[in-house]
């Protein structure tokens, strides 16, 4: 029998506008239960999601609402619950229950799927898996062989610790968290629906996001370690460490948001020479931030190492246990994904302002921050245990260097050509960086081009 739940006029708002992403969709009641599983095979097939049924988008003019539109009793639920029911024998794949709320129209069904152990089909026999707010087919032999490889990897997330249930039951953290769960629920319950609390005893996945202490539970390999370097060598030494190892702890939320605050506070005391003298040293905010959640809930917590991260003076190391999950390569990082830790990767995005906010992009993201700076990508490789994600603080060359590259091997160069090495949209801005060489007699015009024609040359 599933359950019937009353809530708030507030908490139903808040369902009617949550956003659809990765792991949430919202559909009407008058959906077909046939195609009501491509979703559920993408939600099981990929890192699990949401769905709630029975809330309508209307167009009103050029605008968008939606509006509570639920089911008149649970009987008119029935097709779908018993076709969802009969896609797996157990049936254990997703869990159910109804809301209610004053002034709102009808029962809004609510399933919970969860990552299933074996590939889910839809009812058409096709399998599917989510990718942002889509749903996309498997067609491929290679695809689906890959999918079978990541479904046979038992995640350590999932690993019971015999500890009592009210170190994240009862914690602050929980607490805290759940002013702001949609819709509002105990904690118990809610945790156990989540399958981070199984038979009273809580997952790793939820002490590592719960538990007010983490570290004291899991040691060695719930933290993060930071080191400053005081040399630009390729390995840092202990004379050249400029303070003790800094060990940050917390739940993973606070810390990646403390972990970011601390390297970026360290690196902005780094300065270097530049055209007009020191300057202070900048790293993107952003690559700061996707690498460090990346590092985080992407490692593999089986491995008792914490993570580290070095900071040198033209350089930052992140380094993360666990080589690289599933099917994902050096090549494909930016293009496909494998949830080591799905739970931890669910949940963390249901945290206000999530570190993980853009699912599936965060490593994209750190690329084109890098590009705006014109710095080199960040660079990703492989070791026997590890991932190490290496932010170098070197320019792709700065637009004056580039400029007088290009001159040791051509007689001159004009705005258009400039423009195209280095990456400068602004015909007027690459003038300026022209300018700054020939007031430091770099280089001087060529005589007789102007207007579109112009060009520059070394000094003859």
């Amino acid at each position: 029998m599933i359950d019937i739940k009353k809530i708030t006029p507030d908490d139903a708002q808040k369902i009617k506008y949550l956003d659809e992403g990765h792991f949430l969709d919202l559909k009407s009641k008058d959906i077909r239960p046939a195609k009501l599983t491509e979703t559920i095979s993408a939600f099981a097939n990929t890192s699990a999601g949401e769905i709630y049924i029975g809330i309508e988008e209307n167009d009103i003019l050029t605008l968008k609402d939606r509006c509570w539109n639920g089911f008149n009793d649970m009987e008119e639920a029935n097709a779908i619950l018993q076709t969802v029911e009969e896609l797996s024998p157990l049936g254990n794949h997703y869990s159910a229950i109804f809301y209610e709320a004053d002034d709102q129209q009808g029962l809004v069904l609510h399933l919970t799927i969860y990552k299933t152990n074996k590939i889910l089909r839809a009812s058409n026999r096709k399998v599917y898996i989510r990718r942002g707010a889509q749903k996309l087919p498997i067609d491929s032999a290679e695809a689906l062989k890959r999918l079978e490889y990541d479904k046979g990897i038992t995640t350590f997330e999932d690993d019971l610790l015999s500890i009592p249930s009210d170190y994240i039951t009862n914690s602050i953290v929980t607490l805290g968290f759940m002013i702001d769960v949609v819709p509002m629920s105990e904690p118990d319950p809610w945790l156990r629906n989540q399958l981070v609390l199984i038979d009273g005893k809580p997952t790793v996945a939820g002490v590592l996001l719960f538990a007010e202490e983490p570290q004291a539970i899991l040691p060695k390999r719930s933290a993060i370690k930071v080191y400053r370097y005081y040399t630009a060598n390729e390995e840092g030494e202990r004379d050249t460490l400029a303070f003790d190892p800094i060990t940050i702890e917390g739940h993973l939320y606070l810390l990646i948001e403390s972990a970011k605050n601390r390297v970026k506070e360290i690196v902005e005391k780094i300065q270097k020479l530049g055209p007009d003298g020191l300057e202070n040293v900048l790293y993107p905010e952003e690559a700061l931030q996707e690498i460090i959640t990346n590092a985080v809930i992407h490692r593999d917590y089986s491995i008792p190492r914490d993570v580290h991260i070095r900071i040198f003076d033209n350089r930052i190391e992140i380094e993360s246990p666990g080589r690289l999950p599933g099917h994902i390569t050096i090549a494909n990082i930016l293009d496909d994904q494998s949830a080591r830790n799905p739970k931890i990767i669910r949940l963390i995005n249901k945290f206000p302002n999530p570190p993980n906010k853009d699912v599936g992009e965060g490593l994209k993201t750190a690329f084109e921050a890098m590009s705006k700076l014109r710095l080199k990508k960040p660079e990703i490789t492989e070791t026997e245990s590890s991932v190490l994600v290496i932010l170098r603080r070197e320019s792709l060359a700065s637009p004056e260097q580039m400029v007088m590259e290009y001159l040791q091997g051509h007689e001159e160069i004009t705005n258009a050509v400039a423009r195209q090495l280095t990456g400068i949209k602004s015909e007027n801005t690459m003038k300026d960086v022209f300018y700054r060489l020939k007031d430091r007699n770099e280089i001087e015009q060529v005589p007789g081009k102007a207007g579109r024609s112009s060009a520059w040359r070394k000094p003859k």
